[in-house]
């Protein structure tokens, strides 16, 4: 049967294979490419007529030596991406000249292997080249493999070279948790196994090569995964505010209620709108770019992903990651980045280097501070603030992500696991919430535009007797001269009614504290009230403090102001800092104008004007 006869496929398959040069990779392949009736008319009898030509033995690995040349070496250099039709699915084979070319596509996303076969050659056994292909599949989340154990012929189709290969071997893979689907005898030079069954191998019962590829599961169609609409931007358009964007996986309809990560905003899709489209559609899918507009003026900005409330992307400040390094300078530990993830840019840093594989050769690198160009590293990437990302196994384009240094791209990555933070119990408190939470007839944007501002926080760290208190009230009579809505939140005066079950001397309930202070914070803050908040009454570390109320408030903008002696360092996301102030009033003025500068002081009081929500 010829690839003609097999019709149009129903659907493709991306699969990558994984083995040493010598252990029959393209043996394999040609078999393939012949016992499907893939070839192209005639290629069968050119190659053979090569082989006489040049006195050799006909090889099936020289169906897909691409150039002369290369068959006259006797290796193969590159195998292109090639294809090949099975019972209605396509097949369609990933591959690059070297290890550093097929990591760098397939962590940047410029190829995506479904599935996987790994060669291991049954004559030398389970060789170090063999464990770090199996490593490489692990590294780059590829989890439907099987694994080929080919020149069987080679050791009389052995059952106990088989059993010895296939217990030593899945045992390593073990160490990592990966999880072969099929362990299969082959011999591709003489097709065992690869199309029919091996007659020579009676002792293996399991499926073949073609059997197995056919059990690989096809990733699921985009448009059919949970929605994920990655804001790229909100626009003001008469009475209107667009949100727009490009959906990269699933449906978004009229009538759809959408969450909002990381901020837990909540809406109902309005309507749906295009440009120079008529009528107007109701439905949009994965792969369009669309704007939508919501039944409420919330507060959501660019990078924030849109989905349905039963499949919301996973939210943290911290992730692991499988990252190509191709800077200029090496990645440091603890040097500052830029993430960019869908649309999303912030601020990182690498926490911990776990492991580092030189492309080269694939040998692991340990106890290394820095990852070289051509590199590939295993890492936890801290970011400044919450960031809404999926695993890359599950969603592409919200489970990829490149890192800037500096103005350059120099790295791209997968991301393989959440890594749990210490607000991780508070984030999912505030989502439930901000779920339940009933609104009135007064929107937030209604608000700003009576108050001449935006709802925020002005949040004041540091040590005792730094000045921080004297500072809040300086700014709170400066915004209220201005005809500002602003109230200072003490602390202290939770302790004389909500708190006084709480006891101020007893530190086991110092996170409580700050976790019913955040909450009247998320009150006042939807009030629409500018809060002036100090942090000197919890008795607990200022910037857990900060983070804890920072993930309460979300979205709402803080601005952090960290006060201190001469000579100490500020927190991580700090606005503004001030050491040792003697002129508070300055000070103060500072902290009007950074408030102006974020966008939450817009017109004085009583003059009306549109709020541009975007940012």
């Amino acid at each position: 049967m010829t690839q003609h006869d097999q019709g149009k496929p129903q659907e493709s398959l991306n699969i990558v294979i994984v083995g040493h040069v010598d252990h029959g990779k393209s043996t394999l392949v040609g078999r393939l490419y012949a016992d499907t009736g893939s070839l192209p008319e005639g290629k069968l009898e050119k190659v053979q007529a090569i082989c006489r030509q040049q006195g050799k033995e006909f090889e099936y690995a020289f169906l897909f030596d691409a150039f002369l040349e290369e068959q006259e070496q006797g290796i193969t250099i590159d195998t292109a991406r090639t294809f090949f039709i099975w019972n209605e699915r396509q097949y369609i084979i990933i591959d690059a000249p070297g290890h550093k070319e097929f990591l760098k596509n397939m962590i940047s996303g410029a190829a995506r292997a479904e599935a996987a076969l790994l060669l291991i050659d049954a004559v030398e056994g389970v060789r170090e080249q063999s464990k770090k292909h199996g490593y490489l599949l692990s590294l780059l989340g590829v989890t439907q493999f099987a694994v080929v154990v080919n020149k069987m012929d080679l050791v009389g189709y052995r059952q106990d070279v088989f059993d010895g290969i296939e217990k030593e071997y899945r045992e390593f893979l073990g160490q990592f948790r990966a999880v072969p689907q099929q362990m299969i005898p082959v011999s591709a030079k003489m097709g065992d196994n690869i199309a029919v069954r091996s007659r020579h191998m009676n002792w293996y019962q399991g499926p073949t090569v073609l059997d197995t590829l056919a059990l690989f599961k096809k990733e699921q169609v985009r448009s059919e995964q949970p929605l994920r609409f990655p804001l790229q931007d909100v626009y003001k358009f008469d009475a209107r505010r667009i949100l727009a964007g490009r959906i990269t996986a699933g449906r978004l309809k009229v009538g759809d209620h959408l969450v909002f990560s990381p901020s837990n905003k909540t809406a109902i899709v309005q309507s749906i709108e295009g440009f120079n489209v008529d009528p107007p559609t109701s439905e949009a899918q994965a792969g369009q770019s669309v704007g939508i507009t919501l039944d409420e003026q919330i507060f959501v900005e660019r990078g924030e992903i849109a989905s349905h409330r039963d499949s919301v992307p996973l939210v943290s400040t911290a992730i692991r990651v499988n990252l190509f390094w191709m800077g200029r300078r090496p990645l440091e530990k603890g040097r500052k980045y830029t993430l960019r993830l869908a649309t999303r840019e912030v601020a990182c840093e690498v926490a911990t280097i776990h492991r580092i594989i030189d492309t080269a050769d694939l040998a692991q690198l340990q106890e290394s501070q820095s990852v070289a160009k051509n590199q590939v590293a295993e890492l936890t990437l801290r970011v400044k603030s919450p960031i809404a990302f999926d695993l890359s196994s599950s969603f592409e384009a919200t489970g990829r992500f490149v890192l800037v240094d500096e103005y350059d791209i120099s790295g791209g990555g997968i991301i393989t696991e959440l890594v749990h933070d210490e607000q991780e119990g508070l984030r999912e408190e505030a989502r439930q919430r901000e779920y339940a939470w009933l609104t009135g007839d007064v929107r937030s944007e209604d608000r700003a535009l009576q108050y001449g501002h935006r709802a925020a926080i002005v949040l004041f760290t540091g040590s005792a007797q730094t000045g921080k208190t004297f500072l809040a009230r300086r700014v709170e009579a400066l915004l209220v001269a201005d005809s500002r809505h602003a109230y200072l939140l003490e602390g202290e005066n939770l302790l004389q009614g909500l708190d006084a079950d709480l006891s101020a001397a007893d530190p086991s309930f110092a996170s409580e504290r700050v976790r019913r202070y955040g909450e009247v914070a998320r009150l006042l803050i939807d009030t629409g009230l500018i809060v002036v908040s100090t942090s000197k009454t919890f008795g607990i570390n200022y910037q857990r403090m900060a983070e804890m109320i920072r993930t309460l408030v979300q979205p709402a903008p803080v601005i952090a102001v960290h006060m201190s002696r001469a000579g100490e360092e500020p927190p991580p996301n700090t606005d503004l800092h001030f050491a040792g102030p003697q002129d508070f009033d300055a000070a103060a003025r500072q902290i009007i104008e950074e408030l102006k500068r974020r966008g939450v002081l817009i017109q004085p009081s009583g003059t009306r004007s549109t709020i541009q929500y975007s940012i």
